[in-house]
C-alpha cells in the first residue's frame, strides 16, 4: 500500500500544474459571480422590458439652461466648463407620445434633461459650437428620416436611446472570458491527472514485464 501511495504522489511540476488549474477554476467562478452581481444583473434589468423601434425627429432645440462638465488638461490640471442643453424630441413607432432621445444609457444617467453631452473643452464657446454642430446634424442630415432607437418602458418610458451601452456583444464577453478561464483550469487539472494515471499504468506494465 505504501508503494502504491508513493507511485501516485505528484512531482513538483505536476503539483504546480494542478495548483494552476485550481487557481484558474477559482478565478473563473469568482469572475462569473462578481460580474453577475455587480454588472450583469443591472445590465439585464436595463434591457428587461425594452426593445427597438423606429424613431422620427419631431423637434430639435437648445434650452437656455447650461450644464457644467469637467475637462482635463494634464495630470494635475482639471477645471469646469459649461455647455448648452440640446434636446432632440422624437416619435417612436411604439407610441404617439413624444420622447427625448439620448446617446446611450450612460449619457441618460449623466444628464437626463439633454440629448447630447459634448466632449468637455476648456472653452465654453467650443462646447457651444460642438452642440450647435450636433443640432444641425439632427435637423439637416437626419431630418424626417426614420432611424432605429431603443427604449425601456419599465425604467424610462419617456426616453429613448440611440444605441445601447449593454449590447449583446458586451454581455457575451461578460460570460465568455470567465467561462474560458474556468474551462482552461478544468482542462489543465484533467490532463495532469490523466498524464499521471497513464504514467503510473506504464510503470506498472514495465515492472510486470521485468518480473
Amino acid at each position: 500500500m505504501a508503494r502504491s501511495r508513493a507511485i501516485y504522489e505528484y512531482t513538483e511540476a505536476e503539483d504546480k500544474s494542478m495548483r494552476l488549474g485550481f487557481l484558474l477554476i477559482a478565478a473563473g467562478l469568482l469572475s462569473l459571480l462578481g460580474l453577475g452581481c455587480c454588472w450583469l444583473r443591472p445590465a439585464l434589468q436595463e434591457r428587461g422590458g425594452g426593445g427597438s423601434a423606429n424613431c422620427t425627429v419631431l423637434a430639435v432645440r437648445q434650452l437656455g439652461e447650461r450644464f457644467a462638465c469637467t475637462f482635463s488638461c494634464g495630470a494635475a490640471c482639471r477645471g469646469t466648463a459649461r455647455y448648452p442643453c440640446l434636446q432632440v424630441l422624437v416619435r417612436t413607432s411604439r407610441s404617439a407620445a413624444p420622447a427625448l432621445l439620448h446617446e446611450d444609457e450612460r449619457q441618460l444617467r449623466t444628464n437626463p434633461k439633454c440629448s447630447y453631452i459634448p466632449p468637455c473643452a476648456r472653452d465654453d464657446q467650443e462646447n457651444s459650437e460642438n452642440v450647435t454642430y450636433k443640432q444641425k446634424y439632427w435637423k439637416e442630415k437626419v431630418g424626417s428620416q426614420p432611424f432605429t432607437c431603443y427604449f425601456n418602458q419599465h425604467l424610462r418610458p419617456d426616453d429613448v436611446m440611440l444605441r445601447r451601452t449593454h449590447d449583446e456583444t458586451v454581455l457575451l464577453h461578460c460570460f465568455l472570458w470567465p467561462l474560458v478561464t474556468f474551462l482552461v483550469g478544468v482542462l489543465i487539472v484533467v490532463l495532469t491527472i490523466c498524464a499521471k494515471s497513464l504514467a503510473v499504468k506504464a510503470e506498472a506494465i514495465k515492472k510486470k514485464k521485468h518480473l
